[in-house]
């Protein structure tokens, strides 16, 4: 625990007191997966069944929505979510299916990649204090005068990042920013009342994160470290020829704007996250945990550095975060818990014990990365972490899982992918769950698609030793809340709906499950439905069917498992089954007959399928639709969207970009680690709201890279990670990579100090991956 700041002072002492360790390179997965197949898939996946422990059902109380991030719950009963793209919604009940438009942030909100409106939160005593709070991506340059948008259109709610500056080469730079919005009923009044513009991001991850009021009144936020996810970044990038993006775009020293930064003394990209530790420069926000007056923005009595000349200084409680996504507090302590996603290698649960005392904690990052130091920051020699390594104030995590491990030994939740993206501690008040889970954390990982518990220990705290998967199979969650009932609820961001789990001490109730074959034709049209994938969790249990098939809202249709029904004229049909158990429980299945219409049939035609990309590539696509009733679909009806698959092991997905009512356009193939690969993604949509969905993988042109030392088996560092040489790498070609050779090392009794690199580059520098395989020697000298 760091009780004071240590000013950062030059040294160009190295690190061969810790050179006898060797590290293993993990190359296994881009081995293994090699080269992948292009191929074109009917229709877009479906989210997979989700399995809990016994007692526990989950259900959906919202769907339709677009990209939800946040939910939040007010004490009237009404139920707030944002979306992604900068709208807020608000649904008067659990049983509300027609949410009004509170708010519509579309102008100013940066809808890009993993940036948007990501934290939403409400006035603890709403709506007696009528306020919402938002945190989001603004597409706003920090110090500009020119208005938003920056790089998006207004009533366009994707936005762009165009090549250049491209979105991970030089990127579309914008900021962050902390509001307060007046409610009046369900809508929105009055002015955005802006709190703070800060977190200057030149990449599109790592963006801003969450807002929570904490228990002693004060508002709290979080916000990424805006560098490369793709490289080691002391802020080395922008300035290309024809780039909008200048040179170390955010102004870190030494320079500031329009400085080439190079180690030892560079303190740009990922070290943003340590700014507080470095003297003579304005204190950015970013990679921290602030605590701010939720009236004014300004930093509250009693922070680390109330007493700071620098607003931000006065503000910051916590650093040292990559991207510190959502955060919570233990019920009935000052304690803050932040999820922390990795980078490579581990995702984090830190804890401050309490966040209302003097105490600036520091989490390390980029110089650590869970408990040990980052290989590609600790191998290129950065002042900022050489001297953070040698006073070791910094905070370890309280919790830290390996990418490559399992949460839970034998659980069916994978492995690889990984991005904690929820905690939530307020299940001790009210609600139904069994002892054990009381007063337990609850942390949920995006690309793991998983939600576990830590159920409390002998001290009162989470026990790390204890941990149980609570939700294997979640649908995508980003946000985990305590709602009506003291229930767990989380956001499925990806399929668009807010979930339920509840606990059931006895019995339990059924689950409807109904099908329908054909959907679509011209009446009169036959439909034979099936209930029998229905079921109900308690043994011994038998359920009933009853089923409305005509649509009229009354379940005196039938009562067999497999019904048939003939619509004879023309419309769209909700029929529902309703399955009742022995103990009077139940649960209702819906499924939609059109009748007289039948779905479109999308067609990409470009780019063709096999095409593959390299890092910059200018892929021209276009589609069209027919329909059997409409004929030919107009522009209009058509809907794209651009989605990059990371692919470590598991696959998670990021949506990059979308376009609506084009029949075709363009985009620059961007800079991701390998493997990877693109989807471009069609929908078409009838007159009568059918749709038809195709999609067309896009694989890259990789390269393979051979790293070696003379003399051999010294160690080498690429991106963000070390290995003993001679070693490779598969990367896409055009994309950039860090390289450092790491001095001074010992081997044997020897030391060894860098020398010079084959291609000429400085120790720790960026290379292009070239279109042919090439080999990069690193010279050493005793």
């Amino acid at each position: 625990m760091t009780r004071h700041l240590p000013t950062l002072m030059p040294t160009g002492r190295g690190r061969a007191a810790r050179r006898g360790r060797v590290l293993s390179l993990a190359l296994s997965v881009a081995l293994v997966l090699g080269s992948l197949t292009a191929f074109v898939a009917a229709t877009a996946p479906t989210a997979r069944a989700a399995t809990l422990p016994a007692g526990f059902q989950e259900s959906v109380m919202f769907s339709g929505l677009t990209n939800p991030t946040a939910v939040r719950f007010a004490p009237d009963g009404r139920i707030f979510v944002a979306e992604k793209r900068g709208v807020i919604k608000v649904f008067d009940s659990l049983t509300d299916t027609s949410p009004d438009i509170f708010a519509d942030l579309n102008v100013n909100v940066y809808n890009f990649w993993d940036r948007g409106l990501l934290g939403l939160a409400l006035a603890p005593n709403f709506p007696t204090s009528p306020y919402v709070y938002v945190l989001y991506t603004y597409d706003h340059e920090l110090g500009s005068t020119a208005a938003a948008p920056r790089w998006g259109t207004v009533g366009v709610y994707s936005d762009t990042c165009p090549t250049p500056p491209g979105a991970t080469g030089d990127g579309c730079v914008v900021s962050g920013r902390l509001s307060r919005l007046q409610a009046a009923g369900n809508f929105m009044t009055g002015p955005e009342q802006v709190l703070i513009e800060d977190w200057c991001q030149q990449y599109p991850s790592h963006s801003i994160g969450a807002v929570e009021f904490g228990p002693d009144g004060n508002l709290y936020a979080s916000g990424g470290d805006g560098a490369s996810f793709n490289y080691v970044d002391y802020g080395q990038s922008g300035g290309s020829a024809g780039s909008p993006t200048a040179k170390n775009p955010c102004g870190d020293p030494p320079g500031g704007v329009g400085a080439t930064l190079a180690p030892p003394t560079a303190e740009g990209g990922a070290l943003r996250s340590q700014d507080l530790r470095a003297s003579g420069d304005p204190v950015s926000l970013d990679g921290s945990v602030i605590r701010v007056d939720p009236a004014t923005g300004a930093g509250t009595a009693g922070n680390p550095l109330a007493g700071s000349g620098d607003a931000n200084a006065r503000r910051i409680i916590a650093h040292g975060l990559r991207n510190p996504f959502r955060f919570t507090f233990r019920p009935g302590t000052n304690e803050l818990w932040a999820g922390d996603v990795g980078w490579n290698d581990w995702e984090e649960i830190n804890r401050i014990p309490n966040a209302t005392d003097a105490v600036m904690e520091n989490f390390g990052w980029p110089c650590y990365e869970g408990v040990g130091h980052q290989s590609g920051y600790d191998s290129a020699n950065l002042n900022i972490c050489e001297n953070l390594y040698l006073t070791n104030p910094v905070t370890a995590p309280y919790f830290a899982y390996h990418h490559s491990n399992r949460v839970v030994p034998n659980e069916s939740c994978p492995t690889g992918s990984s991005s904690v993206a929820g905690l939530e501690f307020q299940f001790n008040n009210g609600n139904s769950y069994p002892a054990d889970y009381q007063d337990a954390l609850f942390f949920a990982d995006y690309s793991r698609d998983c939600i576990w518990v830590m159920p409390k220990g002998a001290d009162g705290l989470p026990a790390p030793g204890q941990v149980k998967t609570f939700v294997a199979g979640a649908a995508n969650p980003v946000n985990l809340e305590t709602g009506p009932g003291g229930d767990l609820f989380y956001v499925d961001f990806d399929g668009g709906t807010i979930r339920r789990i509840r606990y059931f001490s006895t019995n339990r109730p059924p689950v409807a499950v109904a099908t329908a074959t054909p959907t679509t034709g011209a009446a009169p049209l036959t439909v034979n439905f099936d209930g029998t994938g229905s079921s109900d969790p308690d043994p011994g249990d038998t359920i009933t069917y009853a089923w409305d098939l005509d649509g009229d809202g009354a379940f005196d249709d039938s009562t067999a498992t497999r019904p048939t029904y003939t619509y004879t004229a023309s419309s769209s049909y909700t029929a529902a089954l309703r399955v009742t158990d022995t103990g009077g429980l139940l649960s209702t299945a819906t499924v939609t007959i059109n009748v007289g219409n039948t779905p479109p049939t999308a067609t990409i035609t470009a780019p063709a399928a096999g095409t593959t990309w390299k890092v910059g590539d200018l892929i021209s696509f276009s589609g069209s639709a027919t329909d059997q009733q409409d004929g030919p679909l107009p522009a209009s009806a058509l809907s794209w969207k651009l989605v990059q698959q990371h692919c470590p092991s598991n696959c998670h997905q990021h949506v990059v970009q979308s376009w609506t009512g084009v029949a075709s356009g363009s985009f620059n193939a961007p800079d991701h680690e390998y493997p990877s690969y693109l989807e471009l993604w069609l929908t078409a949509t009838d007159s009568g709201g059918l749709q038809d969905t195709k999609i067309l993988r896009l694989d890259p042109r990789t390269v393979v890279l051979t790293f070696q030392t003379n003399p051999g088996g010294l160690s080498l560092a690429v991106n963000g990670s070390e290995a003993t040489a001679t070693f490779t790498r598969t990367v896409i070609i055009g994309s950039t990579n860090t390289i450092s050779a790491v001095s001074p090392q010992t081997k044997g009794k020897q030391t060894y100090q860098f020398s010079s690199w084959s291609d000429g580059g400085t120790q720790t520098h960026p290379i292009t991956a070239p279109a042919t395989a090439a080999t990069y020697t690193a010279r050493f000298r005793r």
